[in-house]
């Protein structure tokens, strides 16, 4: 079976990681990459890396009726505030929907008034949506018509904190996440805070007193634990490309809980889970990016403080794939039946 798949907003860097991975995936037929200022000119315009893939096709401007009519399947990956604009549209003709943008990720409108500054126009399909994280809802995702992808930092915090969360081994009232993320997260157009000579080098904290980011965990989270949560979310900017570290500060319900305690908890949650792989033993004892990169793995791990009755607990993405683009095609081999590692499984790029 082919299935026929356009990406709404594919000229940046997600969207170029969608086309890659996309390349090699032998059950899909591309048919639009749509992109309003590159409209008419050539993938390679922005994404040098596809020459050679897709015969020469061309970037289209958005015509819904088109991408309707011909797809079977749409990823939308627009800023906030836009796949409001198209997502709904795509699923009254029965398409189903695969949303990078934060647009239907919470399921609750007052979330978006708070991080977002919107008001929802349609709280009904935030209701419809099955956040996609493949490690928490798998069985949602298979049957859903509209999946929201979650963001890098809040996928790369979640797979650090969901088995502990889970098994209820840690002190839910006091969790610190933070993240390090590389300057790609920032999206292919910059800014002065992105502009490569004020990005390199750097390790800067921002949004430090809220990113938008920390809904998404906190909600997720409060569904596992059957109460609400809040957790302290500090995201930092450092001077690589690619790649989300998050490292979760929590603390041990039993303070007799050594590492071997931990690894058992997680090898129970994560051991059939086809992109988790758990990080343990010299030299390369905790979870890093560079590992990862390129790649839809995740790595995780953790430490565990006894002196203090503290753990950190870890998680290492490339923030385009796993959080992003390759999370958005797993969960359409899910939704389509495939393999769930149909062009997925191949392994990071080493050394970067």
């Amino acid at each position: 079976m082919t299935v026929k798949v356009s990406i709404i907003g594919a000229s940046g860097y997600t969207g170029g990681e969608l086309l890659r991975l996309l390349a090699n995936h032998d059950k899909i037929e591309l048919l639009y990459a749509t992109s309003r200022e590159y409209a008419g000119k050539p993938l390679t315009t922005v994404h040098p890396n596809l020459r050679g893939f897709f015969s020469g096709m061309k970037f289209s401007d958005v015509n819904i009726d088109k991408i309707s009519s011909d797809s079977d399947l749409v990823f939308v990956n627009t800023p906030a505030g836009t796949s409001v604009n198209y997502t709904p549209k795509l699923l009254e003709v029965g398409l189903r929907v695969i949303d990078l943008s934060p647009d239907f990720r919470l399921k609750r409108t007052e979330d978006y008034e708070l991080w977002y500054e919107m008001k929802h126009p349609r709280p009904d399909l935030l209701k419809e949506a099955v956040f996609g994280l493949p490690e928490l809802h798998r069985k949602e995702i298979a049957s859903a018509k509209l999946v929201a992808c979650p963001g890098c930092n809040s996928t790369a915090a979640l797979l650090s904190l969901i088995p502990a969360v889970k098994a209820r081994i840690i002190d839910l009232d006091h969790v610190a996440v933070d993240v390090k993320v590389g300057s790609s997260e920032a999206g292919r157009i910059p800014t002065a805070g992105t502009h490569h000579p004020e990005r390199a080098n750097v390790m800067r904290p921002y949004e430090a007193s809220g990113h938008r980011h920390v809904a998404e965990v906190e909600q997720e989270l409060s569904q596992i634990a059957g109460r609400e949560l809040k957790i302290a979310f500090v995201p930092h900017a450092v001077g690589s490309v690619r790649g989300a570290l998050a490292t979760s500060h929590v603390w041990l319900v039993d303070s007799n809980m050594d590492e071997q305690d931990v690894w058992k908890v997680y090898a129970a949650e994560y051991g059939k889970e086809p992109f988790v792989r758990i990080v343990r033993g010299k030299p390369y004892q905790y979870p890093d990016p560079k590992h990862i990169i390129g790649s839809n793995f995740a790595d995780v791990g953790f430490a565990v403080e006894k002196r203090v009755g503290r753990a950190a607990l870890m998680a290492a993405i490339d923030n385009l794939v796993k959080g992003a683009a390759g999370q958005a095609i797993q969960c359409m081999n899910i939704m389509l039946g495939f393999d769930e590692k149909t062009g997925l499984n191949f392994p990071a790029i080493r050394p970067v």
